[in-house]
């Protein structure tokens, strides 16, 4: 098959998924109000503060939150290493949209168009990028493909593949193989994900291991709403504080049956919960009526004491900052089959974390913090349990904080590893001489 006819089939196979989809999309429009914000921009049209731009453009794409805070370091790092060019960052879900423009500025941000070439071309056509970035693996065909043909340069950094994504991955090799030519530079969180990539096309000598961008992660400012519950829980005596953080649909009602067992014991107990995706907020608030437990939601919270309940937190991009406050930490979507999510936020404030057996999506990670000690593991069964061990040993509990934030600060770097990479991909920085000889002219 003609690599034209393969692009083509990609193509209407991707459309006629789209429509036979549709009926869902339109359901979370109405239902939710996801998707329907860059609606536009998604479908290719470029936004007015973008046409034109005075500058070079460098392009970083990040999907969700996640990436965004894994490239927020990289991304500050490009803009002082080259004040010449102008970094736009994009993403694709309204979450990370929202913490882009709240880290980058809204107008340094855009919505990733569709992979469909009538959606991508005017991006390229007005920004025409010298050098695209994008986060883990997002590899899109027809998005790579016309990429390179504008003489852009790409790069795929912090990338890896889970075991979730491998199979379909390795199913797909005929495509991917010529897709990942566009690709001039691979850098790899991990040895194994540098081999994955390689496997299923990657050239060699495009692949390199930097280390994952995660552990580079600053610790987010503290909103104000820390340091009022941080004063609550001093002055009312609260605690101890349980922070579940991302959590998933099936996950809160085994959380607050665990958290019921710790109040039986330590009635003064407090569970911070935050669920992973806002349209849950209203679910989660019924089940915690259903189960007759004390609540408030984060939004209505007006500084009374928390002592026995549960605070709800339905904001966007305080959770983070919100493990601060906790004696231990579990981080969600781990309890059940859904992969887990990132553990480093928690760590990064030295606190007790605790996860779920399913940490597929951040396997290397929790494998590391589990071979020094740094993170408990448990079954649904073993979880109560184990908080109320940590509970009941307060050396043990900040021992495996210590332990956690130990393990984070010792695998730094990655941001400067990738930064020496691309800088083959780009121009050389101009020096301060350099830009006070060129202002003298």
């Amino acid at each position: 098959m003609s690599l034209p006819a393969m692009y083509l089939i990609y193509s209407a196979l991707l459309a006629t998924g789209l429509l036979l989809t549709l009926p869902y999309w339109l359901l979370q429009m109405s239902r939710h109000g996801k998707y329907h914000t860059g609606l536009k921009q998604r479908l290719g049209r470029v936004p007015d503060r973008l046409a034109h731009p005075s500058r070079p453009v460098i392009w970083v794409h990040a999907v969700s939150v996640g990436e965004v805070l894994a490239v927020s370091g990289l991304v500050a790092e490009l803009q002082r290493q080259y004040p010449e060019h102008w970094v736009v960052v994009s993403t694709t879900t309204d979450t990370g949209q929202k913490l882009a423009r709240t880290r980058f500025g809204a107008a340094n941000v855009l919505y990733f168009p569709m992979d469909f070439a009538f959606a991508i071309r005017p991006y390229l056509q007005w920004l025409h990028p010298n050098l695209i970035v994008i986060a883990e693996t997002e590899f899109w065909p027809n998005f790579l493909r016309l990429a390179k043909a504008s003489e852009a340069r790409i790069a795929v950094v912090n990338a890896r593949i889970s075991n979730r994504s491998w199979p379909r991955y390795r199913r797909l090799r005929f495509l991917l193989r010529h897709v990942l030519k566009a690709v001039d530079l691979f850098l790899a969180q991990t040895g194994e994900d540098a081999r994955r990539l390689r496997e299923i096309g990657a050239s060699s000598e495009r692949v390199q291991v930097s280390g994952n961008l995660k552990f580079d992660v600053p610790a987010p400012p503290v909103p104000p709403i820390v340091n009022s519950l941080r004063t609550m829980l001093q002055e009312s005596s609260a605690g101890p504080v349980i922070v579940c953080g991302s959590t998933v649909d099936d996950e809160e009602p085994m959380l607050l049956q665990a958290f019921q067992n710790v109040l039986a014991s330590h009635p003064a107990a407090v569970m911070i919960l935050a669920p992973r995706h806002p349209e849950r907020f209203a679910q989660v608030a019924q089940l915690l009526e259903s189960l007759g437990i004390r609540f408030w939601r984060r939004s209505l919270w007006a500084g009374n004491s928390l002592a026995g309940g549960v605070l709800l937190v339905d904001s966007i991009g305080e959770l983070a900052a919100l493990y601060a406050l906790a004696d231990i930490a579990f981080v969600g979507g781990s309890l059940v089959p859904r992969g887990g999510h990132n553990i480093l936020e928690a760590a990064q404030h030295g606190v007790a974390i605790v996860v779920g057996n399913y940490t597929e999506n951040f396997r290397d990670i929790v494998a590391l913090f589990h071979s020094r000690n740094a993170v408990r593991v448990v079954t649904q069964a073993e979880l109560p349990l184990v908080l109320l061990e940590l509970i009941s040993n307060p050396s043990e509990r900040l021992d495996l904080g210590r332990r956690g934030a130990e393990t984070l600060r010792l695998q730094a770097g990655a941001t400067q590893r990738t930064l020496a990479a691309l800088r083959d991909l780009l121009p050389p920085p101009r020096t301060t001489s350099d830009r006070g000889v060129h202002a003298s002219k």
